[in-house]
């Protein structure tokens, strides 16, 4: 499923404009005359790799359609301290309203492509990419996800509608693996839904009874050894996907790569990563 949509873009800026600008930005409105005209250019404070860009420009013409941007970077480019982004030209108070949803994104998203091209370098000798997770911040999932895409990583989900996972609560409220599946395969013959479907398995003896059962696409091992999630890839010998998850720190990605898992699946790309500095700065004025 498509979740980076034009609509859905859409809907998040107006909801971000509408939580950080409301009736007016009377700060920029007050005090500057309403003809002005400006330009500023993005500075980077920090290294890494940026996301955002095209973010940044779809909230700037949001704002206002006249405003002009000339791009120096792109999203996915690795950048270091005192590069400049972009400059924006146009009307003064429209720059100021833009300028800290654009640096709120793209700091963020920033971060996150960073850590991502980070853990996915380090993988690189392995077949396993790295995926990740629903741990996202409400309402900001959809930018979250698109900056792991731009650091080299993949999206697991977008949400709980476009795939069926079936993890450790859902089966044993179900009475059992077996029973979960099944149900699920009723469920979905039921409502017309053609949904792939995941297991999470916390042992190997879990990952025998999945693969008795069979009528999934995808493997979780969930919080397993190093050796265990060996002994379940043998186990599964490529009759279905697998995704280790867990725990996974860039400590031993390296080690679960090379149990030869297909995805990792890392909850820290989206809550636990470092946002890069950043600002906008004037750089002439014209009354």
């Amino acid at each position: 499923m498509d979740y980076k949509t034009e609509k859905a873009i859409t809907a998040f800026i107006k909801a971000a404009i509408a939580e950080d600008i409301g009736p007016g930005d009377y700060s920029s409105l007050s005090s500057i005359p309403s003809d002005a005209k400006n330009s500023a250019q993005l500075l980077m404070k920090s290294s890494g790799i940026i996301a955002g860009l095209e973010v940044a420009e779809r909230i700037f013409h949001f704002i206002d359609e006249s405003l002009q941007l000339v791009f120096f970077k792109k999203d996915g480019d690795f950048v270091k301290e005192g590069d400049v982004l972009f400059s924006v030209s146009g009307k003064a108070q429209s720059i100021l309203t833009a300028e800290r949803l654009v640096l709120n994104c793209m700091q963020r998203m920033s971060g996150i492509a960073t850590y991502t091209r980070y853990l996915s370098d380090k993988i690189k000798p392995y077949k396993a990419k790295v995926l990740d997770t629903r741990k996202t911040t409400p309402n900001f999932r959809i930018m979250e996800k698109w900056a792991v895409l731009i650091g080299g990583g993949q999206n697991h989900r977008f949400a709980l509608y476009d795939m069926i996972m079936l993890k450790d609560n859902h089966v044993d409220f179900a009475g059992g693996i077996a029973q979960a599946i099944e149900a699920t395969h009723n469920y979905l013959k039921a409502h017309d839904l053609d949904l792939q479907i995941e297991v999470e398995t916390r042992t190997l003896a879990e990952v025998k009874q999945v693969l008795n059962k069979g009528g999934i696409d995808f493997i979780m091992l969930d919080n397993m050894s190093v050796e265990e999630m060996k002994e379940a890839v043998k186990l599964i010998d490529g009759e279905y996907k697998t995704e280790a998850s867990g725990g996974i720190t860039e400590d031993t990605i390296e080690q679960v790569a090379a149990t030869g898992v297909d995805f990792i699946s890392v909850g820290a790309l989206t809550h636990s990563y470092k946002s890069l500095d950043m600002s906008l700065k004037a750089f002439s004025r014209n009354a």
